[in-house]
């Protein structure tokens, strides 16, 4: 059914939780897993003219967030190829994730969109905003949603 899974993870405990949950529904369905980690857009700083010593150049930052992303979907990386799954992994950089995610499951021509969900509803949910409704709202590509009932650990 399924030819080409996009999984996304931020890194957080919650978020590889639901990568492993992909790994397996990939494997289920017989899919190659693409990964990606999307990390913020380098800030330079305000006062362009005065950069801080400790503060890193933007070659620096790429390179910082591209070996985050590795480490970040590792896991999954790990998960698929114990599957026997083909799969490959990609950082992308941008201040707005949820479109970079529609984005590249477009440019990599993925068939669904596997992504978590921390469960909040009500003013939670409204007030803090979600990439995952955001995902829902501008793609046309199938998004499952793995809803974590509890944090990972509790």
């Amino acid at each position: 059914m399924y030819q080409k899974i996009l999984i996304t993870t931020d890194g957080s405990s919650v978020s590889q939780h639901t990568a492993c949950a992909g790994v397996k529904f990939a494997r289920q369905m017989g899919a190659e897993v693409l990964a990606l980690f999307v990390a913020p857009e380098y800030q330079y700083p305000v006062y362009v003219e005065i950069v801080p010593p400790a503060y890193p150049s933007e070659e620096e930052y790429v390179q910082q967030m591209k070996r985050l992303g590795e480490e970040y979907m590792g896991s999954i990386m790990r998960a698929a190829e114990g599957c026997g799954l083909k799969h490959a992994c990609m950082t992308a950089f941008s201040d707005a994730a949820a479109l970079k995610i529609v984005d590249v499951a477009e440019q990599q021509h993925c068939d669904l969109i596997f992504m978590g969900s921390h469960g909040r509803s009500g003013w939670g949910q409204l007030l803090l905003g979600s990439v995952t409704n955001k995902v829902l709202s501008h793609t046309t590509k199938p998004v499952l949603v793995h809803r974590l009932i509890r944090e990972p650990g509790t």
